[in-house]
């Protein structure tokens, strides 16, 4: 997979309940290197964006599978870690209002209220369970994706809420949106 394997808004697929992995198999595998390849050939062609995760509903697979990187700090770092069926068992923390985006909702960005920290369990690709306690932006990566496996975009979490909207510049800074002119000439992230 590459990166034009990632769909975007309004493709309508991206709305959708994904279902949960039974077996993993050798085409579940298949998947998941396909979407680490899909994030890492985004990146390279993102100057300054990072592909930090992706679910498997971002590459048209409805199953609940969701891959992260494992340094968000280092793009030298390709190496992923795999989370199939995962599910927030716990939020804990403080409610964090800070920015978002998405491989599937390009070039926007947004103010989103996650908690600071989340238990997540899962299973990684060869079957076995994990759990997690993650914290602050790991916290906030495991929100976002494992909203992705129940249909919702972070779009949908700030719709309401004026000031919280933002377009990347091509210089790689973030510009603040006018919102009502927002969603009247982007009607797809609606």
């Amino acid at each position: 997979m590459n990166r034009e394997d990632i769909i975007a808004l309004p493709n309508t697929h991206l709305r959708r309940r994904s279902q949960k992995v039974g077996i993993i198999t050798d085409e579940t595998l298949k998947i998941v290197e396909g979407m680490k390849a899909a994030t890492l050939d985004w990146e390279a062609n993102r100057e300054h964006e990072v592909g930090v995760a992706l679910a498997a509903v971002q590459v048209d697979s409805l199953l609940r599978i969701v891959v992260i990187r494992n340094n968000f700090d280092d793009k030298d770092d390709k190496s992923f870690s795999v989370f199939i069926n995962p599910v927030i068992t716990k939020y804990e923390g403080k409610l964090i209002r800070d920015y978002e985006g998405c491989l599937s909702v390009p070039d926007v960005y947004g103010f989103v209220e996650r908690h600071s920290e989340v238990r997540v369990k899962a299973l990684d690709e060869t079957g076995r369970e994990i759990r997690i306690t993650a914290k602050d932006f790991l916290a906030r990566v495991f929100q976002h994706e494992i909203d992705h496996t129940n249909g919702i975009l972070f779009v949908d979490l700030i719709k309401d809420d004026a000031d919280a909207f933002f377009r990347l510049r091509s210089d790689g800074h973030l510009e603040k949106q006018d919102y009502e002119k927002t969603i009247k000439t982007n009607p797809i992230l609606w």
